[in-house]
């Protein structure tokens, strides 16, 4: 059977597992999954996934959800490249640290900049107070810089000379930022440098389809919501707020 990959675009973690399963040229079904229209609370949805979240990768009888998982499944069962995830003990610990560290860190803090500046104002007409935006961007800034001291140092990539899943997941990460109008790169020439170098790995033009939802999200902006979803999401967003 032909692997399934449930997506929603404008998701770092969904774009990681896709750019890598196009990069490595696996064969797999997407499936759309549009959540800011709803579709993860579905009843077809939910027999695929009870946690209503994306990605999700079905392989046969085999259904198994969270990022880092589904790229670790994919690495093994392809047989991709060892640079992605290497063999050596010392590496691959330095890439599950990555993976571990920025679960809590610069997910969180792209994540929450990006609901905060398009999302939330989407559904909610009410005003964003600054001071939450201003924690949160002190919040990435303070990550961005322990992204350069700690992983990426002085190395062409975050554990060395090659490209790992941490560079994957990284850069789709800091993108999420740029798609709500916050430039994260800008005066961090290190960051810069390393980004070029992940772009022309992956290929430019696969790097650009993968963002071009999240980047030119103009469409999305002018999304007509459903007025239920409103009501079902208020209670968290206003949660976001405070």
């Amino acid at each position: 059977m032909v692997l399934e990959l449930y997506l929603d675009m404008l998701s770092q973690p969904c774009r990681a597992v896709y750019i890598f399963a196009k990069k490595n040229n696996i064969a797999f079904m997407m499936k759309n999954i549009e959540m800011l229209k709803g579709q993860q609370f579905s009843e077809d949805f939910n027999k695929v996934n009870i946690l209503r979240k994306v990605p999700v990768l079905k392989d046969g009888d085999f259904t198994l959800e969270e990022s880092t998982a589904i790229l670790l499944y994919l690495t093994r069962k392809y047989n991709t490249p060892s640079h992605w995830y290497p063999p050596d003990m010392k590496k691959r610990g330095r890439v599950d640290e990555f993976l571990a560290w920025q679960q809590s860190t610069i997910h969180v803090s792209c994540s929450k900049i990006f609901w905060l500046k398009v999302v939330i104002p989407m559904f909610i007409n009410q005003q964003l107070p600054p001071e939450k935006l201003h924690d949160v961007t002190e919040d990435l800034t303070t990550n961005l810089q322990k992204l350069e001291d700690k992983f990426l140092r002085d190395q062409p990539f975050l554990i060395g000379t090659e490209i790992s899943l941490a560079d994957l997941v990284a850069i789709v990460e800091l993108m999420q930022c740029m798609g709500a109008g916050w430039e994260t790169f800008e005066g961090r020439p290190k960051l810069q440098e390393w980004r070029k170098r992940v772009e022309v790995f992956l290929g430019k033009e696969l790097f650009a389809e993968a963002h071009a939802r999240i980047l030119n999200n103009q469409e999305m902006r002018n999304m007509t919501i459903d007025p239920s979803l409103k009501v079902q999401l208020k209670p968290f967003l206003l949660k976001m707020m405070k």
